[in-house]
């Protein structure tokens, strides 16, 4: 049985991960969950599954919690824990042995971190961990001899399709993309779409920072260094094709020319169970795979215009120079995400914001750095977005 503390538990992959651990409890137990402000489900969560940790990272609404559960169920042997301590409380739980990292964006990186130091398994959601800070990451995984399993649906893809190859034999990655909602757009008309429209994904169900990163192509952008770290190629040897019927998930070429993918149904609770049954494989819970459905009679595949999307040609300049630029990159997006979100600001408001602020970042010359220096270059990217929305 692997034993969960799951980080994120509110959210889309978190409450996907929750239902592979109700289909299935006697493989999985979930010890530990956060969230970041949403008690009402964190509540009916610990009804349900009995962990002996929670934490929410609003420190107001954790006490709100506690006093709710002292009161209707005081019998619950939970302890409640608040800020980004208690999130790190969370995942280092020591009966715990796997971490599901799903915390969005930076903030998870922390959580992750600590977790690895202390000997967890890591079934990775959050692609921003490996872009911040894969440099000091992946290092700590090979030292600490803890497993990092994909859950993220196209590096979980790859992974599979490496399963028996020998490194050496792997020539090039091929990361799917469903193009979002507004492929074919123009940059005239992206001037002018909502954030109504852009949350409006063709194919997948998602949280909105990752839907409004898919719909600007940043988030193919942070999954090809994501790639990177993961596989231990250069960003210039992962590709992005645009694939819209999100029926292959990604796909490997060998050096004899070899190509080998991985398909499916759009829905993370196979890349999910993949990692958590991780060397095996579990029961089925989705419907069977239809070759005939319309869907795969018809596979496309295109090239990105990057002349309109351009976020994903700088977080490839963001690979190639590495250091603490991904971090950079990823935290301005992040602000001008949430700006845009909050309606704030445009929709290419968001590309201009992240490119100005990575522009303008001066790199130090320090070629080792850790994860303090990593949360700081954040922190101050994050800042200096915010400042220049005047947000």
């Amino acid at each position: 049985m692997r034993v969960l503390s799951v980080l994120g538990s509110t959210g889309s992959i978190g409450t996907q991960t929750l239902e592979v651990v109700r289909q299935n409890p006697s493989d999985f137990k979930a010890a530990a969950l956060t969230c970041g402000s949403n008690i009402d489900l964190l509540y009916e969560q610990i009804l349900e599954f009995n962990p002996s940790a929670v934490s929410v990272f609003d420190e107001k609404k954790a006490y709100e919690l506690k006093k709710r559960l002292c009161a209707e169920h005081p019998e619950l042997p939970v302890e409640v824990y608040y800020g980004q301590e208690g999130d790190v409380i969370c995942a280092t739980l020591p009966e715990a042995d796997t971490v599901l990292g799903a915390i969005v964006g930076v903030a998870g990186l922390k959580p992750v971190y600590e977790a690895i130091l202390a000997g967890k398994d890591i079934a990775l959601a959050n692609k921003e961990t490996l872009v911040a800070g894969g440099d000091i990451v992946m290092p700590l995984v090979k030292e600490k001899g803890v497993e990092l399993l994909p859950v993220d649906s196209e590096h979980c893809a790859i992974w599979q399709c490496l399963w028996g190859e020998k490194k050496e034999n792997l020539d090039r990655i091929l990361i799917t993309a469903s193009g979002g909602p507004f492929r074919g757009f123009t940059r005239e008309q992206l001037a002018d779409v909502t954030c109504e429209k852009a949350l409006n994904h063709p194919t997948w169900k998602m949280g909105g920072k990752i839907t409004i990163d898919s719909s600007t192509m940043m988030n193919k952008g942070l999954e090809v260094i994501e790639a990177s770290h993961l596989f231990g190629v250069d960003v210039d040897r992962v590709d992005v094709v645009v694939h819209p019927q999100s029926v292959i998930h990604s796909m490997i070429r060998l050096r004899d020319g070899s190509v080998l993918g991985q398909m499916g149904k759009p829905s993370m609770i196979l890349p999910i169970m993949v990692a958590l049954y991780y060397p095996d494989r579990g029961p089925r819970l989705l419907e069977e795979f239809d070759p005939f459905d319309p869907k795969c009679c018809n596979l496309t595949f295109e090239r990105c215009d990057t002349s309109v999307f351009g976020l994903l040609d700088l977080a490839y300049d963001a690979g190639r120079k590495k250091g603490l630029l991904p971090a950079v990159m990823n935290a301005a997006n992040e602000a001008a995400v949430g700006a845009f979100l909050d309606g704030k600001i445009g929709f290419l408001d968001i590309e201009k914001t992240v490119r100005k602020v990575y522009e303008d970042y001066e790199p130090s010359n320090v070629l080792k750095f850790n994860l303090d220096d990593v949360l700081g270059a954040s922190d101050e990217a994050f800042a200096k977005a915010k400042e220049m929305l005047k947000i």
